[in-house]
């Protein structure tokens, strides 16, 4: 292959999701211990979320990543040694450093293959695939294992009501290899650092102490506003990068935030929520393994088949959002 012939398409997905769900009865019934009042009505009616998986102590972001990679690896019919790249997507890694890549790469038996993290909080993961892209196209890989893994329940404050009940744990992970025929067809990555305030988790460790506000904090209205907006000029932007319309988009898959949001982006683009692949309501918002979960469900279950135009969106903290537009 030339290098103005080469391309980089899935041929492989995977995802894992811890043992433990809780549901949103049990959720309120532990925070009631606290305290704090909530409902399954009132989750459901802000949110769509009606259950998410919980990590147990001891699971780290590797390990679902880890077992994420494993089934997409299977899928995808290679093997961990034919992997050149390993990127996860995650703002929750097990360590300040080594990297949960190296760790990745480390559980699968992977020798020698580029190993990073990349931190873009719920757009990681689309960061992480325009990213592996950009490797293949220029020959510095052929075969990219692109991962999605968080364990935000451990930067909860389980005393605020506004955030606590919107996330859950899980990972979901892609195979990228080097082909003749497009399969990422256009992205676009974008990030305005004015806005990093209305999401953040701005705690750090320092001397032996943790400094600064250890959990997450969000401004849900401000998030809510910006997302919209942001995504919506996105979606544009690729498909006319790629010269189609959005009639041609089979299926959306944005980042699994609130129903509201995905309901209301749908509405903006023209495009049909039964075209929206929804998993918030099983998995509440994942961050960065949220967009990768979601498009695993979706080609397991039969809905997203080879050939199709699938959008693959994200939106988060920085604050960052993109888009990439994908050929199965």
């Amino acid at each position: 292959m030339t290098l103005a012939s080469i391309f980089s398409r899935i041929t492989g997905t995977g995802s894992a999701l811890p043992e433990r769900v809780v549901s949103n009865d049990d959720l309120a019934a532990d925070l009631a211990t606290r305290g704090v009042e909530t409902s399954h009505q009132w989750i459901l009616e802000r949110t769509g979320i009606h259950q998410r998986h919980i990590a147990e102590p001891g699971v780290n972001t590797s390990d679902l990543a880890t077992l994420a990679a494993k089934r997409a690896i299977e899928k995808a019919g290679i093997q961990a040694s034919d992997i050149d790249l390993i990127i996860v997507a995650t703002s929750t890694p097990d360590h300040i450093f080594p990297s949960t890549a190296c760790l990745v790469q480390a559980n699968l038996g992977n020798h020698g293959a580029a190993a990073f993290d990349v931190q873009a909080v719920c757009s990681g993961f689309v960061y992480a695939m325009v990213t592996a892209d950009c490797f293949i196209k220029a020959q510095r890989a052929r075969c990219a294992l692109v991962i999605g893994a968080e364990v935000f329940s451990r930067i909860l404050d389980w005393n605020d009501r506004g955030t606590c009940v919107l996330f859950g744990d899980g990972a979901g992970a892609v195979i990228l290899q080097d082909s003749n025929e497009p399969g990422i067809l256009a992205a676009g990555l974008h990030a305005d650092g004015r806005q990093q305030n209305i999401l953040c988790t701005a705690g750090q460790v320092s001397h032996g102490q943790v400094t600064g506000d250890p959990f997450l904090r969000m401004d849900g209205q401000a998030v809510f506003k910006q997302a919209i907006n942001v995504l919506e000029k996105s979606a544009h932007d690729v498909l006319k990068q790629a010269g189609l319309s959005v009639n041609d988009v089979d299926w959306l898959i944005p980042h699994q935030a609130n129903l509201r949001i995905l309901s209301l982006l749908a509405k903006k683009l023209g495009i049909s929520l039964d075209k929206v692949v929804v998993t918030l309501d099983r998995h509440a918002n994942t961050s960065a393994a949220s967009v990768p979960l979601a498009l695993d469900v979706a080609m397991r279950d039969g809905r997203v088949n080879s050939g199709q135009i699938v959008l693959l969106q994200g939106v988060g903290g920085g604050f960052t959002w993109g888009s990439v537009l994908v050929k199965m």
